[in-house]
């Protein structure tokens, strides 16, 4: 496989989606420092108005951003440039949705919290290739205590609305959010 400074040579153009501004930003960051030229959307419509105005040669898009469906960027991205390589991010993985992801265009779909390196492993990697797994790859617990942390935030720290949102007993989830998160 060719190094990354090989790879971007070309066109390191790169074009971040995300509503979390947080996790934008230190991406941005990171991505910035291992040579791409970045631009940043947060929100679906940004993220259209970027494509059209100068389709990038990379994507990072968030599968569900505040006003709408990250892949409407990856479709719209992959119509208007059909070289250009998409990674879905999400906190919500399921079969489908990477299904549909890669339908669209996407080279690979990632669950989130992923790091720079896991994000350029799958932005980079080309022909039979696969992109090496992890080194330390979160735990089954992790990815739960992650998940549950997520949903309780987007419903503004509401415990009876997280629970009945994960299908939990809202005494189970209070014990759950008591504890340190597992490693």
């Amino acid at each position: 496989m060719s190094t990354i400074e090989d790879l971007l040579a070309t066109d390191p153009s790169l074009l971040l989606v995300d509503d979390d501004m947080a996790f934008l930003q230190r991406l941005e960051r990171a991505m910035t420092r291992r040579g791409f030229s970045v631009r940043i959307a947060g929100s679906v419509a940004e993220g259209l108005a970027a494509v059209a105005a100068q389709p990038p040669a990379y994507a990072v898009v968030d599968l569900r951003l505040e006003d709408g469906n990250g892949l409407e960027v990856v479709s719209a991205l992959h119509t208007k440039r059909p070289d250009a390589r998409a990674v879905v991010l999400t906190g919500y993985g399921n079969i489908a949705t990477a299904v549909t992801a890669v339908k669209l265009g996407a080279v690979d779909y990632l669950s989130k919290p992923a790091d720079a390196d896991d994000v350029i492993n799958a932005l980079l990697v080309t022909g039979e290739d696969k992109p090496e797994p992890p080194e330390n790859p979160m735990s089954a617990d992790r990815v739960r205590w992650e998940h549950i942390q997520r949903v309780y935030e987007l419903c503004d720290r509401n415990v009876s609305e997280t629970a009945r949102r994960l299908n939990m007993h809202r005494r189970t989830l209070q014990r759950i959010l008591a504890k340190r998160a597992p490693r």
